[in-house]
């Protein structure tokens, strides 16, 4: 069964008050965003197998322990998702990025798939499926879906801000996902999390 994990480090909460604040510019909330998805993988990657090595030091052969070969797949949902990439590859350069695209319905909120483009490895690798907000938690459950139709068996979901509605939803729709976010907040208004932060996607690539 997976879990839902919230993230109550002091720097992951002061980034997020930035982020959460509105007079915040487009160039300080993407950077911010890029901080908290670097301080939120350490957290992500922490059951990470390890396996012995012996390393000659300067003065003697260690014992020590490096990662036991564990390949990992970063896969935003577009647009907002792209956000949060380039945080978690600086603490994992070699894992492959895939991405999927989602559109929500205004109207309606139901979302729609409409690319999907991942490593031809997809089943062998970790997969962090990345999105700032878990709202209705719609496009959570499409991304994954779609993932494991791929054969992706080993996936995780990291936003920054979720609803209680979404995460129950995706919760229910995925129950062996363990899912990170950096705040529960209290509801879900048309669609939107409140307080929220606003559209991420706007906020960070600064349209409208």
């Amino acid at each position: 069964m997976g879990k839902f994990h919230v993230m109550n480090h002091p720097l992951i909460q002061h980034k997020l008050s930035i982020i959460r604040d509105k007079k915040t510019a487009t160039n300080e909330f993407r950077e911010v965003v890029n901080e908290i998805s670097n301080l939120m993988a350490f957290e992500v990657t922490r059951d990470m197998p390890l396996m012995d090595v012996d390393i000659e030091t300067p003065m003697a052969v260690a014992h020590a322990k490096q990662l036991a070969g564990k390949k990992v797949a970063v896969v935003p949902i577009l647009r907002a998702g792209i956000g949060m990439v380039d945080g978690i590859l600086q603490l994992l350069p070699s894992a492959r990025v895939g991405h999927i695209g989602m559109y929500r319905d205004e109207t309606t909120f139901e979302p729609h798939e409409y690319f999907c483009k991942m490593p031809s490895d997809i089943e062998e690798r970790e997969v962090l499926v990345v999105d700032p907000m878990l709202a209705t938690g719609g496009s959570a459950i499409m991304a994954i879906d779609a993932l494991k139709k791929r054969g992706a068996k080993n996936i995780k979901f990291v936003c920054l801000v979720s609803a209680p509605e979404g995460v129950k939803a995706l919760e229910e729709a995925h129950p062996d996902i363990d899912i990170y976010a950096a705040s529960l907040d209290e509801k879900l208004v048309d669609g939107y999390i409140v307080p929220g932060l606003g559209d991420a996607g706007d906020r960070l690539f600064g349209t409208k």
